[in-house]
């Protein structure tokens, strides 16, 4: 099965379970890709843990559920270590993170200790307990979820774990066909039931080894580093974007164009995946404006203002 077909193929089986959101799932497995993580802001009972449900089933991946308040602690996610009177030693007993595909949910009402442990999985792909480094298992994914900043409970994650998301996005609520579609597809049973795998943890490295060929050519390489470097300039963003970002706008456009059905990416990949990507990272200036509208356009006008080149 070709690149392009087994990602549709793997759309199609999360889409079972996920209706009407489309373009939405697709972002999603871009990040999945790109090497990224996900970040979900939205408000609770929009299909957030049905998603990734959905993703863990079609792609074959073992699945940790963490609901964080501040009774998490870190050592939940990392695992501890307990002494065993038989043998006079101290074993190992593994923590959420131990799996394929974590679900953080409500991850912005976890206190700033617990963030940090995840922050290492994220990053480093390894805990740490009791001294000794443990890796992860690979592939290994970070589906986290926050409800709206000023939700009561909840505080905003520090611009450091931000920054480790490929991608935030939102469901926001379904559309009234998709809704009608979902009480009869409930009726008929739990649609997760119905999600088949379509790729195991080799077919997803192939995918992602696919990506990571893409060509990217000097001139689409100049364009994204001036719309980076812009954000950095502006007078209305007291933070820009850090390298990190320009890592994964690389890895995302990449995941864009193979996806596309092209080995080459285009400035329209940038284009189309940069608000998704770069947003979150970002820290504006209080004149900008409250809400996401102002900052939407704030990039879009930014967007504007760095001419794409013309390839031949």
């Amino acid at each position: 099965m070709r690149e392009q077909e087994l990602i549709q193929a793997i759309l199609n089986q999360v889409q079972k379970a996920v209706l009407g959101k489309g373009p939405v799932l697709a972002r999603v497995l871009l990040a999945v890709l790109a090497r990224g993580h996900v970040l979900l802001e939205d408000i609770p009972g929009v299909g957030k843990t049905t998603l990734a449900l959905a993703f863990s089933k079609a792609l074959g991946l073992r699945y940790q559920r963490v609901q964080f308040t501040p009774d998490v602690t870190p050592s939940d996610l990392t695992g501890f270590s307990i002494y065993n009177r038989e043998t006079g030693t101290f074993e190992y007993r593994p923590g959420a993170l131990m799996c394929n595909l974590l679900l953080a949910d409500e991850l912005n009402r976890a206190t700033s200790r617990t963030q940090s442990a995840l922050l290492e999985a994220m990053e480093e792909g390894q805990v740490t307990v009791d001294g000794v480094s443990r890796p992860i298992g690979q592939p290994f994914l970070v589906i986290a979820t926050q409800n709206p900043v000023g939700a009561a409970g909840t505080q905003p994650l520090p611009d450091s774990q931000l920054d480790r998301f490929a991608v935030r996005l939102s469901l926001g609520y379904p559309s009234h066909r998709a809704e009608a579609s979902m009480v009869r597809d409930h009726q008929a049973g739990n649609p997760l039931d119905r999600v088949e795998q379509v790729a195991d943890h080799a077919g997803l490295e192939k995918l992602r080894q696919a990506a990571d060929q893409v060509y990217l050519s000097d001139e689409v390489l100049d364009y994204l580093l001036r719309l980076v470097e812009n954000t950095r300039q502006h007078s209305l963003i007291l933070q820009g974007a850090s390298p990190r970002a320009t890592l994964a706008l690389t890895a995302v456009s990449r995941a864009l164009a193979l996806a596309s059905g092209r080995d080459y990416v285009l400035p329209e990949d940038v284009q189309a995946v940069f608000h998704d990507v770069i947003d979150h990272r970002l820290v504006f200036a209080p004149k900008t404006g409250s809400g996401e509208q102002p900052r939407a356009e704030l990039l879009s006008q930014l967007l504007r203002s760095v001419k794409p080149p013309r390839l031949r």
